[in-house]
């Protein structure tokens, strides 16, 4: 996530069963309660510098993050302790989101935009300890940008990925990754228009993803958005793979307004 190497994405061994986990943004009450209803028990317990997170129980199922772990909900702190936790201890994995990047930019002291959600995770931060924020940038260092799973039938990457992306690791694959890619027009809400990559993809993996809101989860071309706007007032949603079932919580408050209506279909391939 900082301009040293990243790990590779080729995690074709792990072959699952996943519970791929949509974008949490500072959601971590929900988190746990997901969590709990997906089998796998975790409680958070003290506080400040004795906030420590307890795991559970055991699972044969891996937890996946599809990333954006931080902004816009109350509590980024735990979102990312919850994550961190679960996978120092092997039962999870996680890629970052574009979020996720631009805070880790924010700790190295770099210039970054503080808005869309920043700067609710660096006021909750800054109750935290330095101890913590080394830990956090050691945390997201270590994460590869997407994951290639289970014998290469499955790929998890914030913003999804490209068919002749999968298996390559540069530049332009990571910002894809984190990003996706946009059209060059402005829909009526003065935001970039997103280009919907899935609409064209023809690959055998199945993608899952996050990064666009939508209210309805549904598979196009073998790929899945599973974030459901959470901090929007929507749902927090886990894919079961490769059971292909959806378990989801609702959010238990509105915590940011969305740029644009809640659910906005996404744009065609060309369109804008």
């Amino acid at each position: 996530m900082t301009d040293t190497a990243a790990p590779s994405p080729d995690f074709r061994h792990e072959i699952g069963p996943f519970d791929i986990i949509g974008d949490v943004h500072g959601c971590a009450d929900e988190l746990v309660e997901l969590l709990a209803k997906l089998g796998h028990g975790v409680r958070l317990t003290g506080n400040g510098a004795k906030r420590r997170v307890k795991l559970d129980g055991t699972s044969s199922r891996k937890i996946v993050f599809v990333g954006d772990l931080v902004d816009r909900g109350p509590k980024a702190p735990d979102a990312l302790r919850i994550a961190m936790a679960l996978i120092a201890a092997g039962r999870a994995m996680a890629v970052p989101g574009n979020h996720d990047a631009k805070f880790r930019r924010w700790l190295d002291g770099r210039q970054v935009k503080v808005s869309h959600g920043l700067e609710r995770t660096v006021e909750q931060l800054g109750r935290e300890g330095a101890d913590f924020h080394d830990e956090v940038k050691v945390f997201l260092d270590g994460l590869p940008y997407y994951l290639w799973l289970d014998h290469g039938r499955l790929v998890v990457a914030h913003a999804g990925i490209k068919e002749e992306m999968i298996g390559h690791d540069n530049g332009k694959v990571r910002s894809f990754c984190l990003y996706g890619e946009t059209s060059g027009g402005v829909d009526p809400f003065g935001l970039s228009v997103r280009y919907h990559w899935a609409a064209e993809y023809q690959g055998d993996a199945e993608i899952v993803y996050g990064h666009t809101p939508v209210a309805d989860v549904e598979w196009v071309n073998n790929t899945l958005c599973i974030d459901t706007g959470c901090c929007f007032g929507g749902r927090l949603t886990a894919l079961r793979w490769p059971e292909r079932t959806l378990v989801s919580v609702p959010a238990r408050e509105t915590y940011a307004k969305a740029l644009r209506p809640f659910g906005h279909p996404p744009n065609r391939p060309g369109a804008g």
